[in-house]
C-alpha cells in the first residue's frame, strides 16, 4: 500500500463477515435486522444514514454518507440478500462464517457480504479523514431475485439531488476490474387453457402443450442471436441467451392442463437484440391464441416482466474506470492488473450507469463458487480489498 493512510488489519473484516454471514438474509426474505445493525454501526461514526423500503416495510436500502456534504464522492456498493440454500449440501452451516485453510465458507461470502464487510471494516477510518468529497455506502434488497431493492434507492437519491460522481459495485470479479456485463431480463409466462379429459385432446385446450410450443420458439431463436452477435464480442457466450429455468402446469397424465406457467430469461448483449425478440414473440404469441380461442375464448397468454435491467455499457471515458484504475495501480498487490474485463452476467451496475452515475465492477471473491454449495472467499482477498479501500481514503482526502 503506496500512502499514509493504512487498512485495518482482515481481523475486523472477518469478525464481521462472520455477524453479516449470521444474518439469513435471503432474497424476498427481511433484511431489517442487518439493515439496522449496519445503519447503528454508521451513524455512530457520525455518517448520514437514510434507509427506503419495499410497500411492505420488511425490506430495506441504505445510503450512509461519510464526510462533507458536497456533491460528488464514491459510493461502495453491495446487496444484502443472498441466494436460498439447501443445508444439506453444505459440509458446515451455510449462515455461520467457517474459517479454515486461509478460506471463509458460509452463504454470501463472495456474494457479495465480503466485500460489504472489508468496507464496514474501513468505515471508522474514512470517517477519522479529512476527506475532500463523500464516501457513499449502499446496501440494497432482493438483487438476486430481480433487482427490486437498488430502483428505490437510486430514485431516492434523484430526489434529494445526491450525484454521486462514481460508484463501485463490489461484486466477486477476483479483484479484477469490470467496465461492462450483459444485461437481465427477467419473465413469468402464464398460458391459460381449457381442461378435460386425456381421451378426447381436440375438445380441450392444453395449457402445457401451448406453453412448450412457445418454449420451443423462444428457444429456436438461439442462431439468430448468434448471428446478430457483435462481431468481434467481448463477451462469453457472446451473443443474446435463453433459458427456461421452472416450469409448472397440469393435475396428471389423464387430464389436459388448463395452467401452466414458466419462469424465463434473456441475457441481452444489445438492446436491440431485447426488442427483436419481444416483437418475434409477439407474433409467435399471436398465432398460437387464435389457435387456442377457436376451442375456448377465455384462453390466454400473459407475460409478467420481473425486472428488465440494461447491461453496463462500456464508456471509455468512465469516470469509475479512471478511479478503479488509478487504485489499482497504486496499490502493489494489483498494479500489474490494469485490464478493464467484461462479463456475462448481471448486476446492479446497469441501474446506476441509467442513473448517471458512471460504475465499475471490483471486489473480493470468485463468482464460480457464488450460488454454490460451501460458498466462499479467501482471506487474502479481503486483505487486498482494505489495501484497496485504503487507498481510495488517501485518495479523497489528499
Amino acid at each position: 500500500m503506496i500512502g499514509s493512510v493504512r487498512p485495518v488489519p482482515v481481523e475486523e473484516a472477518l469478525d464481521l463477515l462472520d455477524i453479516l454471514i449470521a444474518y439469513d438474509t435471503v432474497a424476498l426474505t427481511s433484511n431489517l435486522d442487518l439493515i439496522a445493525d449496519v445503519k447503528n454501526r454508521l451513524e455512530s461514526l457520525g455518517a448520514k444514514v437514510f434507509l427506503t423500503h419495499d410497500v411492505t416495510q420488511t425490506k430495506a436500502n441504505l445510503f450512509a454518507t461519510i464526510g462533507p456534504d458536497v456533491e460528488g464522492g464514491v459510493v461502495l456498493s453491495g446487496h444484502s440478500d443472498v441466494v436460498p440454500v439447501n443445508p444439506a449440501d453444505w459440509t458446515t452451516p451455510p449462515f455461520k462464517a467457517d474459517l479454515r485453510q486461509g478460506r471463509v465458507y458460509g452463504r454470501g461470502t463472495a456474494d457479495m457480504k465480503g466485500f460489504v464487510a472489508c468496507v464496514l471494516a474501513m468505515a471508522p477510518v474514512f470517517a477519522s479523514l479529512n476527506l475532500k468529497v463523500p464516501v457513499h455506502i449502499a446496501l440494497t434488497f432482493d438483487e438476486e431475485d430481480g433487482f427490486h431493492g437498488a430502483p428505490i434507492l437510486l430514485a431516492d437519491l434523484m430526489e434529494r439531488g445526491i450525484r454521486p460522481s462514481a460508484a463501485v459495485i463490489g461484486e466477486p470479479t477476483g479483484l479484477r476490474m469490470v467496465g461492462a456485463h450483459k444485461g437481465c431480463y427477467e419473465y413469468r409466462t402464464t398460458v391459460s387453457g381449457m381442461n378435460g379429459h386425456s381421451s378426447l385432446p381436440g375438445e380441450a385446450v392444453s395449457a402445457v402443450h401451448y406453453a412448450t410450443r412457445w418454449i420451443s420458439a423462444l428457444l429456436s431463436l438461439t442462431d439468430e442471436m448468434e448471428g446478430r452477435a457483435p462481431n468481434p464480442s467481448p463477451y462469453n457466450p457472446p451473443a443474446t441467451t435463453f433459458n427456461v429455468g421452472t416450469i409448472t402446469g397440469g393435475q396428471g397424465r389423464c387430464v389436459v392442463a388448463d395452467l401452466c406457467w414458466f419462469d424465463w430469461e434473456m441475457r441481452p448483449v444489445q438492446a436491440e437484440d431485447a426488442a427483436f425478440v419481444k416483437e418475434h414473440m409477439a407474433a409467435i404469441e399471436s398465432g398460437l391464441l387464435n389457435e387456442m380461442k377457436t376451442v375456448f375464448p377465455e384462453a390466454s397468454i400473459q407475460t409478467e416482466v420481473i425486472c428488465e435491467i440494461d447491461g453496463l455499457e462500456w464508456s471509455v471515458d468512465s469516470k469509475a474506470i479512471d478511479l478503479m484504475k488509478l487504485l489499482l495501480a497504486n496499490n502493489e498487490e494489483t498494479k500489474h492488473n490494469l485490464k478493464v474485463e467484461v462479463v456475462s452476467y448481471g448486476t446492479e451496475a446497469g441501474l446506476f450507469q441509467a442513473a448517471n452515475i458512471p460504475s465499475v465492477l471490483w471486489g473480493p471473491g470468485d463468482i464460480a463458487v457464488a450460488h454454490r454449495p460451501d460458498e466462499f472467499i479467501e482471506v487474502a482477498d479481503l486483505k487486498v480489498c482494505l489495501s484497496l479501500l485504503a487507498g481510495l481514503g488517501e485518495h479523497l482526502s489528499s
